[in-house]
């Protein structure tokens, strides 16, 4: 197959590269297999993601969808019942992938963390607070744990304590 030399094509890698891959590329990229702040789909991701089995608990202001993943860490996803994703709370011997789990709230987190020392977390709890982003982390090898929410979508009656 030939492909465009002129306006259809980038010059990527030394190769020519049609607009429309470049396009995929680019959206596959921004997709967001978000948790924090998506839709209760977005569960079904993170547990393919995850490779995990999903258990769900209903309660009367939220949901909570529990993924055990096979590497030992267990992952809570707490959801409104307008069907969004308020907070994240996990567990386990390994931390979970974070850009997964803050999906589109996750620059924020990185460039709190960067800013607050370098990048480096250490063996200390550490807690970032942010206008509409609460992360909490503590741990050592082994044994990881940590919450995440929005505090504008935590549902009328729920507190930040009951992220777990």
């Amino acid at each position: 197959m030939q492909f465009p030399r002129f306006k259809d094509a980038f010059v990527f890698a030394n190769r020519r590269v049609p607009w429309a891959v470049l396009i995929v590329v680019v959206c596959l990229r921004l997709q967001s297999f978000a948790a924090l702040g998506g839709d209760a789909t977005s569960v079904q991701a993170d547990q393919a993601h995850f490779q995990a089995s999903l258990r769900s608990t209903r309660g009367q202001a939220y949901s909570m969808q529990e993924l055990h993943s096979p590497a030992g860490t267990v992952i809570r996803e707490y959801v409104s019942p307008a069907g969004k994703v308020f907070g994240v709370a996990w567990q386990g011997p390994w931390l979970p992938d974070m850009n997964q789990l803050l999906g589109n709230y996750f620059e924020q987190y990185r460039q709190a963390v960067l800013s607050s020392g370098g990048g480096r977390i250490g063996r200390r709890p550490f807690r970032i607070e942010l206008p509409g982003l609460v992360v909490q982390l503590s741990g050592h090898s082994r044994s990881f744990s940590g919450q995440a929410y929005v505090p504008d979508m935590l549902p009328q009656g729920m507190g930040a304590g009951d992220i777990q």
